[in-house]
């Protein structure tokens, strides 16, 4: 079959199954399985797709028209331009949370400023941290024995020597911290979220009725701390930010800055 048959026929199954995106999604499976850039297909539509490449393709598009997030059929994906591997224990990273590391950069960090990744997930924030800020030391945190095995294989993968431990949040931090990376479940519990985001782990996603109790958990462990880190950078709806900003202040941070769905927080200085 053509490629250009094979595109049409694919795209038009995706069409009839809802999803919005077929025919990006057809392309990058397309990128996948023929080993090329996109540019490259768009441009040789007479070329033949062979029998088993139609096969893979068609058990990949099967799982895709059943709203089965595309990364976890690639078993990958792209953040803040590197690769990241991904699969039912984790959340898809979100390009909105690419921010959370450009104000991380912004931050006045000392030398080698230690940092924390709180509900890591697959590790994509934080080993980009590591990565964006090579003198930094970062550690990694998630309740998720699935979680930590995708992060650690992402940590290899990246070859960096990050360490990384399985943990409710922040309750026993290996180190003090300079700048903490809190992208942990705010979506509502009532939220309604697309057929895609449904496969996705829900402990990773809901957080409560308004989408902050695990944030006020959190908050209240810092609290506790005989220390405090210098900056808490945070993800929410911004809709979600005044009420966020609430429970910063209730345990002892004002807000520095916002960025999309992104808050910095620092502590409150008595004088």
């Amino acid at each position: 079959m053509k490629l250009s048959q094979v595109l049409v026929a694919s795209e038009a199954k995706l069409k009839a199954a809802g999803i919005s995106s077929a025919r990006l999604d057809i392309l990058i499976l397309l990128e996948d399985a023929l080993h090329k850039d996109r540019a490259w297909l768009l441009t040789h539509p007479e070329i033949e797709v062979s029998d088993s490449q139609t096969r893979r393709l068609e058990r990949k598009l099967e799982r895709r028209a059943r709203h089965v997030p595309l990364a976890y059929i690639r078993g990958h994906t792209e953040f803040y331009g590197r690769s990241f591997k991904v699969n039912r224990h984790v959340l898809e990273p979100r390009p909105e949370s690419e921010t959370m590391i450009e104000l991380l950069k912004k931050l006045r960090l000392p030398l080698n400023p230690a940092i924390a990744d709180v509900g890591t997930g697959n590790g994509a924030i934080g080993i980009t941290a590591a990565l964006e800020i090579p003198s930094s030391i970062v550690d990694l945190y998630d309740i998720s024995s699935g979680a930590i095995a995708v992060a650690k294989h992402n940590i290899h993968l990246h070859e960096l020597r990050l360490h990384v431990r399985k943990m409710n949040l922040l309750s026993r931090p290996l180190r003090p911290y300079d700048a903490i990376l809190a992208n942990l479940p705010y979506v509502p519990d009532k939220w309604q979220i697309n057929e895609a985001a449904m496969a996705e782990p829900k402990i990773a996603i809901f957080g409560g009725p308004d989408g902050l109790d695990v944030y006020r958990k959190f908050f209240h462990q810092l609290q506790r701390f005989t220390w405090k880190p210098e900056y808490v950078l945070t993800e929410a709806l911004p809709p979600q930010h005044p009420k966020l900003t609430n429970i910063a202040v209730e345990h002892g941070f004002r807000l520095l800055k916002t960025g999309d769905f992104i808050q910095v927080f620092t502590p409150v200085k008595i004088t």
